[in-house]
């Protein structure tokens, strides 16, 4: 148990190197990072710092062996502008390493109870996975 604690520590301490964005942001960032390795079990997520936006993202894979999806964690009062997306998406497609891959990004909604929601953003409209479409009768 003590070993877990060293590492979050040390995640959060990377965190706040970053020095973008304030402690509300990185305390944030810090509960989706714990969300995605903890609950979820996504693999190698790292912390990144997009000075240009003020804005720390957490970068891994959800699928061990896939590609590198960005998230993006927002409190719930936080308002996004149709531009401050776009940004976000270009900037996320950087991260991503593949400037062929379509634009997006998940955007990591934490509650101020630390609920967390996660909506997909796109550039533009994207069909749902087969599998997480549910047939009604």
């Amino acid at each position: 148990m003590c070993a877990l604690l060293c590492i979050w520590l040390t995640w959060y301490l990377e965190m706040m190197e970053l020095d973008i964005g304030d402690a509300t942001q990185v305390y944030i960032a810090f509960l989706v990072y714990l969300d995605l390795m903890e609950s979820k079990s996504w693999h190698e997520v790292n912390c990144v710092g997009i000075p240009e936006l003020q804005l720390i993202c957490l970068v891994g894979t959800e699928i061990e062996g896939e590609g590198l999806q960005t998230v993006v964690p927002t409190p719930i009062s936080a308002s996004l502008s149709h531009n401050r997306i776009r940004e976000i998406l270009k900037a996320s497609r950087k991260l991503q390493g593949d400037p062929d891959s379509p634009m997006s990004f998940t955007l990591a909604i934490v509650e101020s109870d630390s609920t967390i929601v996660y909506y997909k953003l796109t550039d533009g409209f994207m069909l749902p996975e087969p599998q997480t479409i549910s047939l009604r009768r």
